[in-house]
């Protein structure tokens, strides 16, 4: 149903953002004459019956032009002076089958020509001035610019001095002051410390997502010199597998999948490349402000070295990652669309603003203007992700450089100018054998192959067919999905978010309010990413650093110390430690941007390693731990969960990097008959399974992995009981209790209180209690009751099995304390 609005509900507001810069100006005499004789009878014509003293639709009356000031709730619809960017002349003409107005009858030429002429003149009205000086004011809040000066999020990170506490001797680093200042302002003591075994558990989870082995535990526990824990989380930090469970947190946040999704669940066969960039990111310590500009603009970072270049072309994979609608009838909205999917992930993902809400609208919090909004979207306007828009649509691949490529590219020209060669060279012989034949002045036929022998004409045939072969069959270098420059283009404002319906143009540039127009220069003849990139990664932004590090601790501590993690706006929470978020935003790029150095940081507190232990008292004053007291209880996530249970069976695979899926690019993956041939059977570590959109492995979406449309940094935990029904019957688990009891027996135990014994340090990294050894062997005797002779063997391997599962199951193997 088309939407109705009436002209007047658009005069209304014609002049509320414009108020403030015509405070000192009265209107022409030959404006207010023009008004008169024109626009006020075309508005009592058309407007006053719902809009004057005794209706007023869309909370509008425009009898008065103090009510015109303020408006009501359509929202800005005159630019005065500029007419092409005015959405009450769009609705007039009739260009939007959407906004048409009046709705039944549309004004003549002549209306229509006096109307864009009163907006060209700047909208005069006769009672202007005095309702200036009475003060009325519009409906729009603040001015962003003074939002700007005062949400915290905002202002430049600072290095504040560390508070005072009274009990001096717990922090064992300037995180723990800041934290016991509040736990002593609120009464609260923090928790005892966390026993050793416990420690060396929690952290090996944190960082590598596995668990420790006997002997790690072993080693730490034995390790009596001062900087125990500091070299146990340096060995993590070293690991390769950090890379490929840290990276995993970041890929929730870059939204990446192995699949498109939406309408055609295409096959993003080459985003393996950019998950493995990540890895080897985070494994190399790579600086974040590089990190950010590698993904932003990592085509346009120059090196001469062919395989940093590779690197960068992958890292703008990020750009290209999101979900879109391939077969989108409307190739504009398509692109549009593919648009503000990229700005909304950028927004999210490095500023923790929600950039896509100004789309159709100033935004309703923070300081982004629509006008914002379409200079970003010019800058990637002006950047090529899509190599077709035509259905099914396609996305853009880099060509990467690759040794063996060039190398089997070399041999395989050499092969066809060769074939070529030979070809021409039996051409040549046949033609000179068949003029020969002729005679010398004798003219050849128009087709002489036609006279060649018939031996001849099979053997250019058969040498043709190869040349089509080889000339069919080259070999393909490898590509990664990502962006390049485009031709440098601005946008005009799209009223509404519609690309029918377009308003002033826009030139590319960033947010007005976030940043000085002085120190941005974006070149006629680019696109602008490097320039936003630079924004982004630069010390003077106010959010970049204090959403990373928020990111870090939330995934330390369960909890972020700004809660809503993907958003640092008016709407987001307020910060529980605000100026311990900015201490560690501040020592964060002191330490040249270094995640790892963060960890450590964090890891070496007394609050990392608090006990778990709850305390009434404690509870009662804070019972959401938002002070942090305590250590948070935190499930093992998904990919943790199945890693664990192939790690403590011998079974895991940790092969790194690699396709995640084999089947051809742009391939759909999960078709409309609903088939998905997606094999998940592999035993390579989870990071490395495919990420299917719209058809996520069942094990994962049942223990809360991301969505992989949208970037979370955020994810949620929940406790269902299919959860427990999944651990108790799945297959899956089955299978792998039963491994986990063939590895106890290979290890050649001398007794079966050994092998509990054994089986309780390998899943639960601590050794089995007395009573728990007798409750075991109790459990296993009921197996030797019921089983006699030959089958008795294989009972006690199914009792044993059954145990195996009863361990991986309980609480204690899936939470971290």
């Amino acid at each position: 149903m088309r939407r109705v609005v009436s002209i007047c509900s658009l005069l209304a507001i014609a002049s509320i953002l414009w108020i403030d810069q015509c405070v000192a100006i009265e209107p022409e005499q030959d404006g207010i004459v023009f008004f008169e004789t024109k626009i006020r009878p075309l508005l009592a014509q058309h407007c006053y019956e719902c809009h004057g003293a005794g209706e007023q639709e869309g909370e509008l009356r425009l009898d008065r032009y103090g009510d015109v000031i303020r408006g009501g709730k359509s929202g800005s619809a005159v630019v005065p002076g500029k007419a092409d960017a005015s959405l009450l002349i769009t609705a007039v003409k009739y260009t939007d089958n959407d906004l048409q107005m009046p709705p039944d009858d549309k004004l003549d030429k002549t209306q229509i020509a006096d109307l864009i002429s009163w907006v060209n003149m700047g909208a005069p009205h006769p009672d202007a001035g005095e309702e200036r000086k009475m003060g009325v004011q519009s409906n729009r809040p603040m001015p962003f610019d003074q939002v700007a000066l005062e949400h915290w999020a905002f202002q430049p990170p600072r290095e504040p001095a560390l508070p005072a506490v009274q009990n001096s001797a717990w922090p064992h680093s300037p995180i723990d002051v800041f934290l016991l200042h509040r736990l002593e302002s609120a009464g609260i003591r923090p928790a005892k410390a966390v026993d050793r075994r416990t420690l060396i558990r929690r952290a090996t989870f944190d960082l590598i997502g596995l668990p420790p082995t006997i002997e790690e535990v072993d080693a730490f526990l034995s390790d009596q010199a001062p900087g125990a824990f500091e070299r146990v989380v340096d060995r993590l930090l070293a690991s390769p597998h950090y890379g490929e469970r840290w990276g995993r947190h970041w890929l929730d946040v870059a939204r990446y999948a192995d699949s498109n999704g939406l309408d055609e669940n295409a096959a993003h066969a080459n985003a393996w490349r950019y998950r493995d960039y990540v890895i080897h990111s985070f494994n190399e310590d790579k600086p974040y402000d590089e990190f950010v500009r590698e993904q932003l603009a990592g085509d346009l970072l120059a090196s001469e070295d062919p395989h940093v270049r590779n690197e960068r072309l992958v890292a703008t994979g990020f750009l290209s990652l999101g979900p879109k609608v391939l077969a989108e009838p409307d190739k504009t909205k398509m692109e549009m669309d593919i648009i503000d999917e990229q700005i909304d992930t950028i927004g999210k993902a490095f500023l923790g603003l929600a950039l896509g809400c100004a789309r159709c609208h100033d935004h309703k919090f923070d300081p982004i203007t629509t006008r914002d909004y379409y200079a970003l979207a010019g800058i990637f306007k002006s950047t090529h992700t899509m190599d077709s828009f035509e259905t099914i649509a396609r996305w853009h691949e880099h060509e990467l450089f690759d040794e063996k490529f060039e190398q089997e590219k070399a041999t395989h020209e050499a092969q066809l100018a060769a074939r070529q060669g030979e070809l021409d060279e039996l051409i040549a012989e046949a033609t000179a054998s068949l003029q020969e034949q002729l005679g010398a002045s004798a003219a050849l036929p128009a087709k002489p192959e036609e006279s060649f022998p018939e031996e001849t004409r099979e053997k250019l045939k058969a040498s043709r067919e190869a040349i089509a072969r080889l000339t069919k069959e080259p070999p393909r270098a490898p590509t990664a999905m990502g962006v390049q420059e485009n031709a440098a283009c601005d946008l005009a404002i799209h009223i509404r978010g519609s690309h029918l319906t377009l308003g002033e143009i826009v030139p590319r540039g960033l947010p007005a309010a976030l940043v000085s127009a002085a120190s941005v220069s974006i070149p006629a003849d680019a696109s602008g990413r490097l320039a936003l990139a630079e924004w982004i990664a630069s010390q003077e932004n106010s959010l970049t650093a204090r959403v990373l590090v928020n990111r870090v601790w939330r995934w330390h501590f369960g909890r972020g110390l700004v809660e809503t993690t993907d958003n640092f706006g008016l709407k987001g929470t307020l910060p529980s430690h605000p100026e311990l978020l900015d201490w560690l935003a501040h020592t964060f790029v002191s330490d040249g941007w270094s995640i790892k150095r963060l960890h450590r940081r964090i890891m070496l507190s007394a609050a990392y390693q608090l006990s778990s232990d709850y305390d009434a008292e404690s509870a009662e004053l804070d019972p959401r731990n938002e002070l942090l007291w305590r250590s948070n209880i935190r499930r093992l996530e998904a990919e943790e969960l199945r890693d664990t249970v192939l790690a403590i069976t011998g079974q895991l695979d940790t092969t790194m990097a690699g396709p995640a899926i084999e089947i051809e690019n742009y391939t759909l993956v999960f078709n409309h008959t609903s088939m998905d041939e997606t094999k998940y059977d592999s035993p390579r570590r989870s990071v490395y399974l495919p990420v299917i959109r719209n058809h996520l492995h069942d094990s994962f979406t049942l223990f809360d992995y991301t969505d992989a449309s949208l970037p979370n940094g955020n994810r949620s935990t929940s406790t269902v009981a299919s959860q427990a029904l999944y651990l108790m019957n799945s297959d899956f688990l089955a299978a792998i209790a039963g491994k986990l009891a063939d590895r106890m027996f290979s290890v050649g135990l001398a007794s079966e209180a050994d092998r509990v014994d054994w089986l309780y340090q390998t899943a639960l990294c601590r050794p089995a209690k007395e009573g728990e050894i007798i409750r075991a062997l109790e459990f296993l005797e009921r197996f030797d009751r019921v089983a006699d002779g030959e089958g008795q063997a294989a009972q006690r391997h199914t009792a044993w099995q059954l145990f195996c599962q009863a361990l991986v199951i309980s609480n204690e193997f899936v939470y971290v304390r």
